[in-house]
């Protein structure tokens, strides 16, 4: 069986990366079926590469190519911070409602990870997408339109608002925080893991994050009664297979340093899911080793976690991992388990043998450095 899959190289490292992880995933399908499946790749553009080739840096023959697929992965595209075009990663997730970013954590023994018990941490986050601050609805401070609205806020509704403020609309709706909270259900109890945990602020922004809370809370009972019990069920005796909680992100940054077996599936909003991801991938080895997809009902883009890292570009110091990893996502996605299995246990070999990228180097005591295109030719010998 071929799969096709459409591929973006990215910026910054991600030619490096690219180079050295598609070779991976391919050895790794050849590995454990022979010639009975394949993986045929595609180049579409976009970022840099696309803009010197078209003038666009989202050209309208990728938008295309990507309306009929259902397989990509895509390096790291930049956006100049606070200025310049609409960030690209944040314009595919909307234009393709890719509204689930899904981000598995859990640890490579040999990672001399910051907290005493890594191998405890093995979660996945299901992070709205499309939503939230994301939206990417705002005005900056002293234009016409934010004065407009600041005046709209604070002569209409009353509130306390200073017309030289800038401001950011923050947009929730209940389909899609349903949505995103259903597919994390339906991976716990296809998983069978033991909770989902809805993290918010809702104790501040009651009807944004509270009502992700409490929309959550009703899709269980409406539509998951008979396999999901609440927490206080559970403690008086319940025995539905998976339990439906909820934590404030403050306290829930904590819990998962002090008590991580506590949670498995975690769904939460976009600010949420953005920095809970990163500081739970920085408790097992980084970025470098942190997968991740964005996915509609239709169209799965994986893609590393870490950006562009303009300071390593060109000196094969970057980790292909991450990359790699997400790659195995897919092909777990489509069902090549073995395929997966075998990166896995690969990684697991580099990281044990001390010879990894210098990212992973410095949190390896005695280990040596190799560069990007090595690692990912060690990964491809282990298998």
């Amino acid at each position: 069986m071929e799969r096709v899959v459409y591929y973006i190289e990215g910026d910054g490292i991600g030619p490096e990366i690219t180079k050295a992880g598609l070779p991976v995933l391919d050895a790794a399908v050849a590995k454990a079926y022979g010639g009975a499946h394949k993986l045929v790749w595609k180049e579409i553009l976009a970022g840099e590469k696309a803009f010197k080739e078209t003038g666009e840096h989202l050209p309208k023959a990728t938008l295309e190519t990507l309306k009929g697929a259902d397989l990509a992965i895509k390096g790291p595209l930049g956006t100049p911070v606070g200025k310049g075009f609409r960030s690209l990663n944040v314009a595919l997730r909307q234009i393709f409602d890719l509204y689930a970013c899904i981000r598995p954590i859990k640890y490579f023994p040999g990672i001399e990870s910051p907290v005493k018990r890594p191998e405890l941490v093995d979660m996945i986050i299901f992070r709205e997408n499309t939503e939230d601050v994301y939206a990417g609805i705002e005005w900056a401070a002293g234009t016409p339109e934010a004065r407009k609205l600041a005046a709209f806020l604070r002569d209409e509704l009353g509130a306390n608002i200073s017309l030289d403020a800038g401001i950011g609309i923050k947009p929730m709706t209940e389909k899609g925080c349903k949505r995103l909270i259903d597919r994390a259900i339906k991976h716990a109890l296809a998983q069978q893991k033991s909770s989902v945990t809805l993290v918010h602020k809702g104790n501040i922004m009651k009807y944004t994050e509270g009502a992700f809370r409490a929309w959550g809370y009703d899709l269980a009972k409406e539509k998951y009664a008979d396999s999901l019990m609440t927490e206080a069920e559970s403690l008086d005796g319940g025995t539905k297979p998976v339990v439906i909680k909820d934590r404030i992100a403050d306290a829930m940054f904590q819990a998962v340093l002090r008590r991580p077996t506590e949670f498995s599936v975690i769904a939460t909003t976009n600010l949420n899911g953005d920095y809970l991801s990163d500081a739970l991938a920085a408790q097992v080895g980084g970025l470098g080793l942190a997968p991740g997809v964005n996915k509609s009902d239709t169209l799965a883009l994986y893609e590393p976690t870490h950006g562009t890292a303009p300071s390593y570009v060109g000196k094969d110091t970057a980790n292909p991992g991450s990359l790699i990893l997400s790659g195995t996502m897919m092909l777990e996605d489509i069902g090549w388990h073995e395929a997966a299995a075998l990166i896995h246990g690969s990684v697991a070999k580099a990281i044990a043998a001390k010879r990894v990228t210098p990212d992973l180097a410095r949190q390896i005591t005695g280990s040596t450095e190799v560069g990007c295109q090595e690692f990912g030719e060690i990964l491809s010998a282990n298998l």
